[in-house]
């Protein structure tokens, strides 16, 4: 399949939102843990709207900034299909607590988090980039602050 950086933009959008609504759900799930999910359904959400805007408003393959998206189209719709499944299990069959934050964990872990994170974390000349993150500088880490989140309360991932 030729993939184009529409089809990227779209399937990283659809990631985005699909771990928000996951984490929207644990926050239902875990009175004791809402705050915590709520942020990060948020954010992850958050990312998605900037992906959006990128999409709808100005987008054209030359001013994406380089290097956001994950080239591998099918691992992120693998990806998108594995929250999909959580989402659909989850809602029948609630998880523990701590399989919650490790699946978050794993999540963020996953090809098309790391290849954000990776591009939000690099050095960076352009000004499109760096616009790019700084409307993002809050929302970065996210498995490192699950992990501290679960060590803080006693779990291990």
């Amino acid at each position: 399949m030729q993939k184009t950086h529409s089809d990227l933009l779209d399937i990283s959008i659809s990631l985005e939102l699909g771990i928000g609504q996951l984490y929207s759900l644990f926050h239902e799930l875990f009175e004791e843990d809402e705050d915590f999910w709520w942020q990060l359904s948020i954010e992850e959400r958050g990312h998605a709207a900037l992906l959006c805007n990128e999409k709808d408003t100005h987008y054209h393959p030359d001013t994406l900034p380089e290097n956001l998206l994950s080239e591998d189209i099918e691992a992120l719709k693998s990806a998108n299909a594995n929250i999909e499944s959580l989402i659909d299990s989850y809602t029948k069959t609630p998880p523990a607590r701590q399989e919650a934050l490790k699946k978050a964990y794993e999540l963020e872990m996953s090809v098309g988090e790391v290849h954000y994170q990776e591009f939000m974390s690099r050095r960076t000349c352009s000004l499109s980039d760096e616009l790019f993150r700084q409307l993002n500088l809050g929302d970065k880490d996210h498995a490192d602050r699950i992990e501290a989140y679960a060590a803080a309360h006693g779990m291990s991932l």
